[in-house]
Parts: structure tokens; C-alpha cells; sequence
């Protein structure tokens, strides 16, 4: 053999070498490394269910007010409403969310939708004074919205953020809403906790309830 052939190969041999040497041999994921990496990994499902029972309840709770205090100090004073029912840590150009307790008379259902509602009487002059949602589609973002201790800055991006909200309204719809009958609802009376956003023109303030139950 031609000595610049065994010099080539030599050398080829070589640099093969100095490769495998900065390589760094990775071992196989055990089922342990795979199970610990996915409890690692944004879950916001699992998240709001872990802080639901401790900490969402127990702050809407202590937060609310009646539907007819929180409302009638919303329309005198917004920020002043905010900051006592809502949440002051809000950022500073997202809109007011309310957190109330209702009680009355359902006066109207809509139940053939997807996004179902359930329009609430809440002073017995027969009119509707809000709209709370039932599901199973629940729209909006209010029950993250009115939580303090939520900050837009703990989450990796506003998608993050976005999916962290939607997982309220699943665990809603799954744990409360879904238990709520949905035939014959007119004429019933209805308790409800939750968030609301103000409705504008002509539409119903908007609630998603964190616990809604029928009164017979």
C-alpha cells in the first residue's frame, strides 16, 4: 500500500477517534426519567386541580360579594369595585372581573347550544340582571382573571397564560357545571359563585360559576 494511502487512512482513523472522544454517550430514558420530565412539563389541567379545592374556592369566597353590592359599586366606581371584589393585581390594561355570589330565579335557559346560559333575576322584578354560563363550551378567561395570586408573569408566554385560563373553564364544566340538569330550568332558582365581567350595551353581565347548585 502506497505510504500517502496509509497515511490518509492513518489520519482518517485518527479524527474518528478525536470524534468519538468529544461525544457525549447518552444513556436511555428509564420509564422513572420519563415519568419525572412529563410532572415537569406545563400541565395546566393538572395545575388549577391541585390549587382548586385549596386555594380558588377559599379566595373566591372570601372575595365576593352579593351580585347587587358588587354591581352597584361597579357602576359608581370600577376600580373601586375591582379592588375590593376583584383582583388589584390585575395588569393594568386587561378590564375589571368581579367576583360574586347570586342568588334567584332563572328566567330564561339556553340549552340547545353548546355554550349554554342560564339568564339569572337576581331582584324579583322578573327581568334578567346576568347571564352565568353552564357549558359544556365556556367562553372567556374570568375565573383566572379575578385570582390575586395568578400572575401573567409566572407563565413561559401568552400561550401558556391563554391555555392556564381555558383549564378553569374545563374544570368548572367537568366538577359543577355538567351536574347542573338541563331541562326544565326555567322558573327554578339557582345559587351561584363565581367571576362575571360587566356586560356592555345591551348584553348581560357574564359569569362563570365556580359553584352553581338549583335550590328547590
Amino acid at each position: 500500500m502506497p505510504i500517502s494511502t496509509q497515511l490518509a487512512l492513518s489520519l482518517a482513523a485518527l479524527l474518528a477517534l478525536a470524534g468519538l472522544a468529544g461525544c457525549k454517550i447518552l444513556p436511555t430514558p428509564t420509564e422513572e426519567d420519563k415519568a419525572a420530565a412529563a410532572a415537569e412539563a406545563f400541565n395546566p389541567d393538572r395545575m388549577v386541580g391541585e390549587m382548586w379545592t385549596p386555594k380558588v374556592l377559599p379566595y373566591l369566597e372570601g372575595r365576593a360579594g352579593t351580585f347587587q353590592a358588587v354591581s352597584q359599586l361597579a357602576a359608581s366606581d370600577a376600580k373601586a369595585a375591582g379592588e375590593k371584589y376583584g383582583n388589584p393585581r390585575k395588569q393594568a390594561n386587561s378590564p375589571w372581573t368581579y367576583v360574586a355570589t347570586v342568588e334567584g330565579k332563572i328566567v330564561a335557559s339556553n340549552t340547545q347550544s353548546r355554550a349554554a346560559t342560564v339568564d339569572v333575576d337576581v331582584d324579583g322584578d322578573g327581568k334578567a340582571d346576568l347571564r352565568a354560563q353552564i357549558g359544556p363550551a365556556v367562553r372567556g378567561t374570568a375565573l383566572r382573571d379575578a385570582l390575586d395570586f395568578v400572575d401573567f408573569n409566572s407563565f413561559k408566554n401568552q400561550i401558556e397564560f391563554a391555555q392556564f385560563g381555558k383549564s378553569f373553564n374545563t374544570y368548572a364544566d367537568v366538577n359543577v357545571l355538567s351536574k347542573l340538569p338541563r331541562d326544565g330550568l326555567d322558573g327554578e332558582n339557582v345559587k351561584l359563585l363565581g367571576a362575571y365581567v360587566p356586560g356592555s350595551g345591551s348584553d348581560l353581565p357574564l359569569m362563570t360559576p365556580a359553584q352553581a347548585e338549583i335550590v328547590k
